[in-house]
């Protein structure tokens, strides 16, 4: 099942907060990402749903073994795509993330791959961080 870029903007933001602090509340959700509460609670719903993530008591939303899968791979190729920015075009760290956040959610399995092949020739490890 296919989802769209809010929906993986919020799993790689659940996945990025439970790996900062072993959980994610709505309200960090909704601040990391300058939405309102009640957006981060629809989207919660309908992540849950479809089996991405539980909900639990006082905001809690934890990735099920399904989205945390979804989310690696969505942060992973973030990630990969940064580096790559930074390295072939010499955008700062932060414009490089900035400009992988917009890509990563189009990025063909063709690109992705060939992401892969400069990183390697180049001797690049993808760092993940942030986290």
């Amino acid at each position: 099942m296919s989802i769209n870029e809010s929906m993986e903007m919020y799993l790689e933001t659940i996945y990025v907060l439970e790996n900062i602090h072993g959980h994610a509340h709505v309200v960090d959700i909704a601040e990391r990402l300058g939405v309102s509460k009640p957006s981060v609670t629809k989207a919660a719903n309908y992540l849950s749903d479809q089996g991405y993530v539980t909900k639990e008591k006082y905001g809690t939303i934890t990735l099920t073994d399904r989205g945390r899968d979804v989310s690696r791979e969505i942060y992973a190729n973030h990630q990969m795509i940064a580096l790559f920015l930074e390295h072939s075009l010499r955008l700062s760290p932060e414009e490089a993330s900035q400009n992988a956040c917009r890509m990563e959610h189009f990025a063909s399995e063709e690109m992705l791959a060939a992401i892969k092949r400069y990183l390697k020739e180049h001797n690049l490890e993808c760092r993940y961080l942030p986290l």
